[in-house]
């Protein structure tokens, strides 16, 4: 890997662009190299390591240090790798793939010939949601920047008050009593809370608002971040707990910390709060491609466009492809048939006869399905018979 970032300088210059910035000047302390950067996000991701253990592990062990190439002298605290690491912008990373891809290709290592597409979830550091929880957090975050206003304002003028007990309070209440009709009446008492707390937080904004400070310049700034986030989980509070609506789940705020998490469902299991990733493998176990999706759309529905990203980057269509029973649709297979995929194998488990509906027909070939199970797909990709069930074949 080292030898590999050595001849792709021009790596370097992706990573510089991020971490240079047209508002710091460039005096004060020396700041990490691109190539440092670079490396130490590298071997977080590949040891799945926290800020924290990496911050360890670079000053305790002499080959990370070789090869992020830090200086004996420097050893970065987990809030600079932090700050470094995440300013690294998606769209070079992406970059970056993007020519380990196309080395693979030269090197014949890889040539997008045979691939996998996939799903799956990616979780976002948060706690399991509900409305009390949401309320409880919202109210501590008021009080946190009310606090700060206390002391941008000199201790005097801000009349407010520390609902934060009574807050939590209804919160643990809410959690452990049954019946609806008493649980109503905490999430009652509850939202008033809130709704004061954020009066508070409102009159507090328009005092200070007349003064131009830089600190309470960034006070300010965590108020317009915060405020329409803590409205939105009122509103939605009152909806689904006072007028008993069903929000949709696009419109659900699940966290005020992780405001971007999507509410996703896979299946029949459990609910996950996060992401929903789309991600296309081939047959050295390279990952080609890979979608962060917003919300939680149909797999049925990614399996084209995920096909039309390979073409556009690889210039032909995969000679063969396979993928879950979730992107199995019957226009699926003919267009990805039309695009040039040669073999398309779609994973589905096998129903019971008695269990099949009147009229209902197996993708792909009938020669294929009535092959044994021990000789389906046997000229796939071994990716495509990891799971037990039937591959429902389609050849010109």
């Amino acid at each position: 890997m080292s030898q590999w970032l050595d001849g792709h300088h021009d790596l370097l210059g992706l990573v510089a662009r991020d971490l240079v910035r047209s508002s710091v000047r460039a005096t004060g302390r020396q700041g990490l190299p691109a190539e440092a950067v670079l490396r130490c996000a590298l071997l977080k991701q590949y040891r799945q390591l926290t800020y924290q253990e990496l911050a360890f592990h670079l000053e305790d062990s002499a080959s990370f240090r070789a090869f992020a190439r830090l200086p004996w002298s420097w050893s970065p605290q987990k809030s600079v790798l932090q700050k470094t690491i995440s300013a690294i912008r998606p769209e070079t990373w992406e970059e970056i793939n993007r020519v380990l891809l196309s080395n693979a290709r030269q090197v014949k290592l890889e040539d997008g010939a045979v691939v996998r597409l996939d799903s799956t979830v990616t979780s976002a550091l948060m706690h399991e949601p509900s409305d009390s929880s949401l309320l409880w957090d919202a109210v501590r975050i008021m009080v946190r920047l009310l606090k700060q206003a206390d002391a941008l304002a000199g201790g005097g003028g801000l009349e407010w008050h520390d609902h934060c007990r009574a807050a939590k309070k209804r919160a643990r209440k809410i959690q452990f009593t049954r019946g609806r009709p008493n649980r109503v009446q905490l999430y009652r008492e509850l939202i008033g809370i809130a709704h004061a707390t954020l009066a508070y937080l409102r009159q507090a904004a328009e005092r200070l608002a007349v003064a131009s400070t830089p600190l309470i310049a960034l006070w300010l700034t965590q108020v317009r971040h915060y405020r329409p986030l803590i409205e939105r989980i009122i509103t939605q509070s009152e909806r689904r707990v006072l007028a008993g609506e069903l929000v949709a789940a696009s419109d659900k705020l699940v966290s005020l910390f992780e405001p971007h998490a999507d509410i996703i469902v896979k299946g029949s299991r459990d609910t996950e709060y996060g992401h929903k990733l789309n991600l296309t493998t081939g047959r050295s176990g390279m990952i080609l491609d890979l979608v962060i999706e917003a919300g939680n759309p149909r797999d049925s529905d990614r399996l084209l466009p995920m096909l039309e990203r390979h073409i556009a980057f690889y210039g032909h269509a995969p000679r063969q492809a396979a993928a879950d029973g979730g992107f199995a649709s019957r226009g699926n297979l003919a267009t990805a048939k039309t695009l040039g995929v040669r073999d398309m194998a779609f994973h589905k488990k096998e129903s019971r006869p008695q269990d099949r509906g009147h009229g209902q027909k197996q993708l792909g070939l009938s020669q294929a399905a009535q092959l044994p199970c021990r000789h389906r797909g046997r000229h796939l990709m071994p990716q495509a018979r990891l799971r037990l069930g039937a591959l429902h074949l389609a050849r010109p």
